[in-house]
């Protein structure tokens, strides 16, 4: 038996009182392990409400390393968000559980969850079903080099919604919007609105945010839960230009 749904509540909750949360994602194989005390006391001087840990390729056992060490310096949420099923480690505290929705290779729609399956058995974390929509960022990213699919194109709003109203009626709990680590343009705002005006669960929007403005155009047109990745690798200092008191996000 897996454990009680606390994390998903946790989300729920607080896109039903219209509160909006900050994650910041780790790529086990960008990170040193000695660099990780310095990376965690930036993250808890931050408002960070949680921890994705994942990359489109990780060395086996990077991962585990990796979260082990973050959870030592912190009681942060840690959410797997894997590449492939390679990185499944049981010391999460929950997983992204993905299905590529925008691309059609059968091996990221249902082949690399196939394979999760053993694994997952034997973890005694949260399974968050999420539909996940590669949006074009203005360069090909390493989902779109690793998945061979294509991005939807950003002025393809319709797809995207239609894409994501799929995933809800799937029985998806979560919808992520991603431009792509280190994307030129994130997700474009008149589709977070639209998405967000046309499903009832939650919205991660990642890939392309730099600054305080985008991350509060994302929070205003809809977006739940913004993940920042490339911006704190290249300047961890960037948190502090992005701390914002939740309550003044939206006056």
């Amino acid at each position: 038996m897996k454990k009680m749904e606390k994390i998903y509540r946790t989300l729920l909750e607080a896109k039903k009182k219209g509160e909006k949360l900050l994650a910041i994602l780790l790529d086990p194989d960008k990170i040193s392990l000695e660099e990780v005390p310095d990376l965690m006391k930036q993250i808890r001087s931050a408002e960070v409400d949680l921890i994705l840990v994942g990359g489109s390729m990780v060395e086996l056992g990077l991962t585990e390393k990796l979260i082990e060490r973050i959870k030592v310096l912190s009681r942060i949420p840690v959410i797997l968000f894997p590449g492939d099923y390679t990185q499944i480690t049981e010391n999460a505290d929950a997983i992204l559980f993905l299905s590529l929705l925008s691309g059609r290779n059968p091996e990221y729609l249902i082949e690399q969850q196939l394979k999760a399956v053993p694994m997952l058995e034997k973890c005694d974390f949260e399974i968050i079903p999420t539909g996940y929509i590669l949006i074009d960022g203005g360069r090909e990213s390493a989902v779109q080099r690793v998945s061979e699919t294509l991005p939807i194109p950003q002025n393809q709003i319709e797809k995207i919604v239609h894409t994501a109203k799929a995933a809800m009626y799937l029985g998806k709990q979560l919808i992520y919007l991603e431009a792509g680590s280190g994307a030129i343009n994130s997700v474009d705002n008149e589709i977070i609105k639209q998405v967000s005006e046309q499903v009832q669960i939650p919205i991660i929007v990642g890939g392309g945010i730099k600054n305080k403005t985008q991350l509060l155009e994302a929070y205003v047109n809809g977006a739940d839960i913004v993940v920042i990745g490339t911006a704190f690798e290249k300047d961890h200092s960037v948190l502090h230009e992005l701390i914002l008191k939740k309550d003044e996000s939206f006056h």
